[in-house]
């Protein structure tokens, strides 16, 4: 599987993605929402996350940043 890396600046925040494989892998939003090998913390609340599909990864991410 190749390596992603994506990183965008928007006009209200900063968005990063780094995805490797499964176990390796970050999602960034400012200082409100990241995702990072099993963990995702908002707000600075962290909380166990499973790995499911890319798919499933970015919709909750964005969904999580949506939120916050």
């Amino acid at each position: 599987m190749a390596t992603l890396h994506e990183r965008v600046i928007l006009p209200n925040g900063e968005y990063e993605l780094f995805f490797e494989n499964p176990s390796h892998f970050f999602l960034r939003y400012g200082d409100l929402v990241e995702y990072r090998n099993g963990m995702k913390k908002i707000r600075g609340r962290k909380i166990p996350y499973e790995f499911r599909s890319v798919e499933q990864l970015r919709y909750d991410f964005e969904r999580d940043a949506e939120a916050a």
